[in-house]
């Protein structure tokens, strides 16, 4: 009777996970890990799955959506509107052929949990690797957007309240803000047990995001060119023909900065076997269509927004976006709920990409043991003062968030999910030199490039700056 039930789950699965062209074959033997109505005790979580497809993608979607969406319309014009688009588009690709390869994995063994992917393929260094690059990489992005919070909040209060920039109210103090949103908000939402919970404020933060870009669209046919919105800060200087003019495709001294931005603006890694976890009805192909249609839902978010903004300020767009629309009207009450908006979305996100951290810590601190509401809460707690002491304490840890930054996302991008997919795939079932397997490799490879690639242009800055400083004594 048991193996008549467990061929007929072999079928099923197989079935729902193709074998060839490049996706995962599910050896026999663990087909059984993967039947979610199986009375077999759970290899990979104590909750049975219940959030919906849409609650999935909204998680996801606001997992990658970051403030890196504010820098798309600078990078556009370091790039030209071709050439993004078609570095923009092969990102996309990668980021979903990325999960596809996590997925595969976490099929085959019947495994959810990234860390446990790590130790499945290299043992206890491998599970500890995991942990820490999703530590190090979500806790920078929980430091930037609070960082984000911090400067922002209080120029958004001044202007709606009329003070002064040096007024010195407790409440224009960033530090002091960051605490409150913590506590308040953000406290809340980091305590609830199940990341699925969280749907309906990443819906919420997403809606902020949609009004960002439609105020963006809005403004470029309210914006007349920036040869007249920003001639009072050139007046003695004449402005080349071509300034209001679109670029499709440009090469300069920052286009290869750019280059690493829009390779990492797609990671959202670490949460998606989180959310596969939580997933009603969870199968590779149902978690494979919610990060499909989280990445395209985001491409076309990035690149309206990208091209919108571009297209309003051309070669004058600055590295952050809002700050270009100040420059027109500071006290623009359009402008100033964008911000607000924002600020709104950069603070629901901070929960989303904190459940992975907690859940690496768990898996390395209390492997194996079950859900507890103190550890739960105890973590949580933890990682928000350390963040908050973080962003108040550190004036300016550009290079650590960059070092950081160009480490862990093509470590979690790009590195593991190919090293995960060769080392757990088994060999008689696709052996190295199979199409597959030689595609991981070179996706892992790739992986490798762009660390070395993002290290060099932050080392050559670094050594770009200090001249610079030198030069100035």
């Amino acid at each position: 009777m048991e193996l008549q039930n467990l061929s007929k789950g072999n079928q099923h699965h197989e079935a729902d996970v193709p074998k060839e062209g490049g996706f995962c074959r599910v050896p026999p033997e663990k087909a059984k890990f993967l039947h979610h109505k199986s009375n077999a005790p759970s290899q990979f979580t104590d909750f049975e799955g219940k959030t919906s497809f849409a609650m999935s993608v909204f998680n996801l979607s606001n997992a990658i959506m970051g403030s890196g969406i504010l820098g798309l319309s600078y990078a556009m014009s370091n790039t030209g509107i071709v050439l993004f688009l078609i570095l923009l588009t092969c990102i996309a690709c990668l980021s979903c052929y990325s999960i596809h390869l996590l997925l595969c994995s976490a099929a085959v063994v019947g495994i959810r949990a990234y860390e446990q992917l790590g130790l499945r393929a290299f043992g206890p260094s491998g599970k500890i690797l995991a942990a820490v690059i999703i530590t190090l990489h979500n806790i920078g992005a929980m430091s930037s957007y609070l960082f984000i919070v911090k400067y922002e909040l209080p120029l958004v209060i001044q202007t709606f309240l009329g003070q002064s920039a040096s007024s010195d109210n407790w409440f224009m103090n960033g530090n002091y803000l960051i605490i409150i949103v913590t506590i308040c908000i953000i406290l809340p939402l980091a305590l609830m047990k199940h990341l699925g919970y969280l749907g309906y404020s990443s819906g919420f933060s997403l809606c902020c995001m949609v009004f960002f870009l439609s105020v963006v669209i809005y403004k470029r046919f309210n914006i007349s060119c920036p040869l007249e919105v920003f001639g009072n800060f050139s007046v003695n200087t004449s402005l080349p023909d071509d300034t209001c003019t679109a670029k499709f495709f440009t090469i300069n001294h920052e286009t290869t900065y750019t280059i690493p931005i829009l390779a990492f603006a797609f990671v959202c890694h670490p949460e998606v076997l989180p959310i596969y976890t939580e997933l009603s009805n969870p199968t590779k192909r149902r978690m494979q269509n919610i990060g499909n249609v989280s990445i395209l839902g985001m491409f076309i978010m990035y690149f309206l927004t990208a091209i919108f903004g571009y297209l309003t300020f051309y070669e004058n767009t600055e590295a952050e976006l809002l700050h270009t629309y100040s420059k027109v009207d500071l006290l623009d009450s359009l402008i100033l709920c964008v911000r607000l908006a924002v600020l709104v979305a950069v603070t629901l996100t901070v929960p989303v990409v904190l459940f992975p951290i907690r859940r690496a810590l768990l898996q390395i601190l209390f492997p194996g043991k079950p859900f507890h509401w103190l550890r739960h809460i105890a973590i949580a707690v933890c990682l928000l003062f350390s963040v908050n002491l973080l962003v108040i304490f550190v004036p300016n840890i550009r290079y650590i968030f960059g070092i950081i930054g160009a480490t862990t996302a093509p470590s979690l991008i790009f590195i593991l999910p190919g090293l995960f997919y060769i080392r757990i795939i088994p060999s008689d079932q696709e052996p190295m030199n199979s199409r597959p397997k030689i595609q991981a490799s070179c996706f892992t490879a790739l992986g490798f490039i762009f660390m070395t690639m993002s290290l060099t242009f932050i080392g050559i800055d670094w050594l770009i700056g200090e001249n610079r400083s030198h030069g100035g004594h």
